[in-house]
């Protein structure tokens, strides 16, 4: 059986440099009807265990280590008895909201990760966060791109330990060689395609 994209959003805020903000976080599911990995982990536990149901988690999968993306992870592992995978780059993003906890294990470019039978490739893009990954699924024609890439252009690079130039490189090397009919699922807003992107931004 194929793995399916279920999704939820949840609402709360974003933290860094001594500025909050309220944002709203896409929740991205992906598997079966037995098992799924969770790919990020903001906000609020109650929409995210409603769409897990009762399949067994994998692992939570963290894009990137800014706290509106892993604030639940540890509450999340806890519940489902699953790993938080995350770049180790992000180690001082993660500290800053975990002080003291570790996550379970990295995430490196490259890697393969496997739920419902179906492979999800792991592509380290740095820019928004030195840590960032994007998560390529071939078998279904789409891409978490968590904050790295949005319907419009790049994800923000105007706060710590994010780089302007750095991430248009990550999105030109990383996401814009993948097929121009690949959708975006983003980790705000609206899904977008490559194709639409590469017009946007320009390869």
């Amino acid at each position: 059986m194929t793995a399916r994209i279920d999704h939820t959003i949840t609402s709360g805020t974003f933290s860094l440099d001594g500025e909050t903000f309220d944002v709203d976080n896409n929740v991205w599911i992906l598997g079966d009807d037995q098992e799924c990995i969770i790919i990020d982990a903001p906000h609020d536990i109650a929409p995210i265990a409603e769409l897990v149901g009762d399949r067994r988690v994998l692992a939570i999968v963290c894009t990137h280590a800014h706290d509106d993306h892993v604030r639940i992870a540890p509450e999340l592992a806890e519940r489902y008895e699953a790993p938080i995978l995350l770049h180790r780059d992000d180690a001082p993003l993660w500290e800053l909201t975990h002080p003291g906890v570790e996550w379970d294990d990295d995430l490196a470019d490259g890697e393969t990760l496997h739920v419902a039978g179906t492979q999800v490739q792991v592509l380290h893009t740095p820019g928004h966060a030195p840590g960032a990954v994007c998560l390529y699924v071939p078998e279904l024609g789409a891409v978490f791109s968590g904050d790295t890439l949005f319907q419009g252009g790049p994800g923000a690079t105007g706060r710590s330990f994010s780089d302007a130039d750095v991430i248009v490189k990550s999105i030109r090397a990383k996401l814009f060689t993948l097929p121009e009919e690949t959708v975006v699922h983003t980790g705000h807003g609206d899904s977008t395609t490559i194709g639409a992107e590469i017009t946007t931004i320009g390869r």
